[in-house]
């Protein structure tokens, strides 16, 4: 019996896709530069029990696995392999639960982050992971590649709200790790081994989410600066006194333009750098204007506090706008995603600055400042060989450069197939050994997303 047959023996019609023409459409995530291959055949389950049949079956045929989610991930994580299995778990989307009294929810892989946010809400709870594309992203594939966001500098990343996981194992099994529980320290960890793993050690098919009360309105305050350096002098100075901000956020000049350039924000040309800080704190104008006193020490042109939510969300709205100005730049783009301790950040935008002018090219910095996550933007013409070599060759600098500042390759995107060469580089020969000991473990015969991180 054949691989489709097979799968049509535990899954109804509806859920096996072989038209090449739609099971094309699943072949890659939105990373650049990353190979996909060309799927056998695109699965959507709806049950648990269809995930397993799917995974039996593919255990079986030793036939390769690439489990997927809304597939709005940067580094290729979720891009097909030759003569896989696409499994798409995007219509496993269900919101099982939702315990004000524990602080969890339980759902499904394919809930989308945005639903879940605007559904604990709802009951005064709060979910603060936020990636960029939470109205697209899925719970599942934020889990795959432990997301983060525009709060993580106050409410941390994914990885500090999954309590627990069901997860479906190379060979069919089903194993559930975790708690509902506020603590447990029983045994290894292995809902921590999950996070962040890509799906390259089982199938995420429910997760165990812990919830917070819901915060106070946040208020923002926007910063413009005459140099990267003195921005980053401000978010040393702002951390080091104990400020705890909800978001703070940094655009570099390029950046800045623009948005400019696209929005007419209004933004003098003089600014090299604009910080964003936010607070969701029971006085947060108090504490803006304490951390706005630290912007004009460290050398602000101008300090503008917003007085509603209105006037923050206004003053947001560059933030939000960077990535569509910088694709307005050129045909295409590459999103690093290098993160350096934030005493270091000043020397990430700088050498990032002087790899731009060695490379002849156009990259306009955002980072999530108060982390050190930096997210340099490489614009380049697709369709020119010569700059698009430039643009891969001034990605990898960034990538050195982050780590000769004692930072990581990644802070929230992912390895996939973009950094692979690169996490060898991060982790060492010992590091490497003992992390490819752990994936033959959990899959034996190697048909989970293979291609992926090593």
């Amino acid at each position: 019996m054949d691989l489709i047959a097979r799968l049509r023996a535990g899954l109804p019609g509806e859920a096996i896709l072989t038209d090449p023409d739609v099971t094309g459409s699943y072949a890659n995530d939105m990373a650049s530069f990353c190979e996909a291959g060309t799927p056998a055949v695109v699965v959507l389950p709806r049950t648990v029990e269809q995930v397993q049949h799917v995974m039996r079956t593919a255990t079986e045929l030793c036939v390769p696995v690439v489990p997927q989610g809304a597939r709005t991930g940067l580094s290729g994580a979720a891009n097909a392999s030759d003569g896989c299995i696409v499994l798409s778990l995007v219509k496993m989307d269900r919101i099982i639960e939702i315990n004000p009294v524990d602080r969890i929810a339980v759902v499904e892989p394919g809930v989308v982050n945005a639903v879940l946010s605007r559904a604990v809400n709802e009951h005064g709870l709060y979910y603060p992971p936020d990636p960029s594309s939470w109205e697209q992203c899925s719970i599942g594939g934020n889990i795959g590649t432990a997301s983060g966001g525009l709060c993580c500098v106050k409410y941390g990343v994914t990885a500090e709200y999954v309590l627990g996981l069901d997860v479906v194992l190379a060979d069919g099994r089903l194993l559930s790790c975790g708690r509902r529980t506020a603590k447990g320290v029983a045994g290894y960890d292995l809902t921590r081994l999950f996070v962040g793993s890509e799906g390259s050690l089982g199938i995420v098919v429910r997760a165990v989410l812990a919830l917070r009360p819901e915060p106070p309105q946040q208020l923002v305050l926007a910063a413009e600066f005459p140099s990267t350096a003195a921005a980053c002098e401000a978010v040393c100075e702002i951390m080091a006194r104990g400020h705890a901000p909800s978001l703070l956020e940094l655009m570099d000049r390029t950046s800045v333009r623009a948005v400019n350039a696209m929005a007419q924000m209004g933004l003098p040309d003089t600014t090299e750098a604009l910080l964003l800080a936010a607070f969701d704190t029971p006085d947060p104008a108090a504490d803006l204007a304490a951390v706005g006193e630290l912007c004009t020490a460290a050398g602000a042109t101008q300090v503008v506090p917003a007085e509603t939510a209105a006037e923050s969300d206004l003053l947001l709205q560059a933030r939000r706008l960077t990535l569509t100005a910088l694709e307005r730049v050129k045909s295409a783009t590459m999103i690093d995603d290098v993160c350096v301790p934030r005493s270091r950040l000043a020397e990430m935008l700088d050498g990032t600055a002087a790899i731009a002018d060695k490379y002849d090219l156009t990259i306009g910095v955002v980072a999530h400042a108060g982390d050190g996550n930096t997210h340099p933007t490489v614009c380049f013409d697709a369709d020119d060989p010569d700059e698009s070599r430039r643009a891969r060759e001034s990605f990898d600098a960034i990538m050195a450069l982050g780590l000769r500042l004692g930072g990581t390759i990644t802070g929230e995107h992912g390895v996939g197939v973009l950094k692979k060469e690169w996490l060898a580089r991060e982790l060492g020969p010992v590091g490497l050994e003992l992390q490819r000991g752990i994936k033959d473990v959990f899959d034996p015969l190697g048909i989970l997303n293979p291609g992926k991180l090593f």
